[in-house]
């Protein structure tokens, strides 16, 4: 009987580097970067009157790659959800009054989803001010970005 063979290391396993202090600072400043704007992100959904899912599906639905309509399942991995609750999301957002279903003129099988007005003068607002604190935290985030190529 054949000896069963230990698994090959890759090169960048045999590599493996050990953050420094300083790793673990950029990493730890990143993270909560990252969490104060989503912090402020959620606020700002809550005070326009949407909540936090609903103003991310919308933000991913008008911000898709071509700017079309986008069927359920593509927004379901630009959520990062399950498909089943990805459609109970448009069900509320059709609902109120934010989506509408149009049946892929390609494949009538398929549905696809646009934007309402109202929806977009929500997230035009909502994408302004996120814009202001993206613009606010830049020179924050730079700083932890450029810690991490020395």
């Amino acid at each position: 009987m054949a000896a069963l063979k230990a698994p090959s290391k890759s090169p960048r396993q045999d590599q493996k580097r050990v953050p420094s202090q300083g790793d673990y600072e950029t990493l730890s400043q990143f993270r909560y970067l990252i969490r104060r704007f989503l912090e402020f992100s959620q606020d700002a959904a809550k005070a326009s009157g949407l909540t936090p899912r609903q103003h991310q599906a919308l933000l991913a639905i008008r911000g898709y790659p071509g700017g079309g309509p986008v069927a359920v399942g593509d927004l379901a991995e630009r959520l990062r959800l399950r498909h089943h609750t990805t459609v109970e999301l448009v069900d509320r957002l059709s609902e109120a009054g934010l989506v509408e279903r149009v049946l892929d003129p390609a494949d009538q099988r398929r549905v696809l989803l646009k934007l309402t007005g109202l929806a977009a003068d929500h997230l035009a607002e909502l994408s302004a001010v996120h814009l202001d604190e993206l613009s606010r935290i830049e020179p924050l985030l730079k700083q932890v970005l450029s810690r991490r190529s020395e």
